[in-house]
């Protein structure tokens, strides 16, 4: 009976603390940050940099056996240094069609300052007046397809990544760099909402 209770007890304190382990899963910033930055790079061209469309993550650091041991039982322990996946075949459609939009019509309505780059990650009609009226039907058309691939594109790399709860980080990951890669004149709205130039 004795040898039953130190059994007993010694399955207890194992279990307990992997019993009492709760799983977190870190959104992980810096790599949301450089996957918008390479995604929007190769939509506008903001920096000139050609990031290879196919690039790889690089392999993560060696990990020590604590912190194997630690994803044995907690999987994803590092999920916070992990690269974002944005090279599905959705995601690129997107891209692609976003590209194709941005050069045909966007470049020059956000140089003339008739859109700008709203603070939730879209694209908003800024001053309606300084386009022509022939074209304004056109332009509202383009911003409309435009937003409803920037929502697309969002929920997509949240769902290549496994984590379609990180959907509004991403986009507010985004949001960020689409202003940091505007072009100086372009503008944009700021947490308030007002309109700034860059």
């Amino acid at each position: 009976m004795r040898k039953f209770i130190l059994q007993a007890a010694l399955v207890i304190a194992v279990a307990l603390p992997v019993a009492c382990v709760t799983i977190n899963v870190y959104f992980p910033e810096a790599a949301a940050d450089k996957a918008a930055e390479q995604f929007i790079d190769q939509v506008i061209g903001g920096s000139g940099k050609d990031a290879p469309a196919t690039e790889q993550p690089s392999a993560p650091p060696a990990k020590p056996a604590a912190a194997m041991l630690l994803d044995f039982i907690v999987p994803d322990a590092y999920a916070q240094t992990a690269n974002l996946k944005i090279q599905t075949p959705q995601i690129q459609a997107i891209q692609s069609r976003m590209q194709q939009r941005f050069s045909s019509t966007l470049a020059k309505a956000f140089a003339s300052g008739a859109i700008g780059f709203g603070n939730d990650g879209k694209v908003a009609v800024r001053d309606a007046a300084s386009v022509p009226l022939p074209e304004r039907a056109a332009l509202n058309a383009a911003v409309a397809d435009e937003n409803r691939d920037r929502d697309a594109v969002y929920r997509e790399i949240a769902i290549a990544n496994g984590h379609a709860e990180w959907e509004t980080q991403i986009r507010n990951a985004f949001a960020k760099q689409w202003v940091q890669q505007a072009k100086p004149g372009w503008y944009y709205q700021d947490s308030a909402g007002a309109w700034k130039q860059k």
